[in-house]
């Protein structure tokens, strides 16, 4: 069951999209995808507005190189905070035991973590996972989830079951 991740990696930021703020959070979901032996399909930096980012997702999730896309941002509670959303409004299928197992593990290190409304799910044959905004809670998140995206991938393209 060796599946090759070809991942999209999306930070989702006003400021970043801006360039008032260096993106960290996406560079540290890139090196740790890298790490993991994903293969890097594009990465961008969007603001934080739900509909261009669910345009994003529709068209990476339905890309036949692409069977993965982690966002990183705009899981909170602030007014512009609408990741899950857009994501709800392009997935197929939920996956909510990876952003429950995200939160449950986190929380044993970040009381706010509870406070993430990620969400991950299914289009096409690509997973899509929301991951905080903070480089701390991006690296606390894949952690708990790293071992499992290869065999979640591998099941969604028909590899594994």
């Amino acid at each position: 069951m060796n599946v090759q991740l070809k991942a999209v990696v999306i930070t989702v930021s006003d400021r970043s999209a801006s360039g008032e703020r260096e993106d960290v959070s996406g560079r540290v979901l890139t090196e740790l995808l890298r790490e993991s032996g994903a293969e890097i399909v594009a990465a961008e930096i969007l603001p934080d507005d739900p509909e261009p980012l669910a345009e994003k997702l529709r068209v990476y999730a339905d890309r036949p190189d692409v069977n993965l896309i982690v966002t990183t941002g705009g899981t909170g509670f602030s007014p512009r905070d609408n990741t899950p959303e857009a994501t709800r409004a392009v997935i197929q299928k939920e996956a909510p035991g990876l952003a429950e197992a995200m939160r449950l593990e986190t929380l044993k290190q970040t009381p706010t973590a509870m406070l993430s409304r990620g969400v991950c799910g299914i289009r096409s044959e690509a997973l899509i996972v929301n991951l905080p905004g903070s480089p701390k809670g991006v690296r606390e998140s894949f952690a708990v989830i790293r071992d499992v995206l290869p065999h979640a991938v591998a099941q969604l393209t028909g590899q594994s079951h």
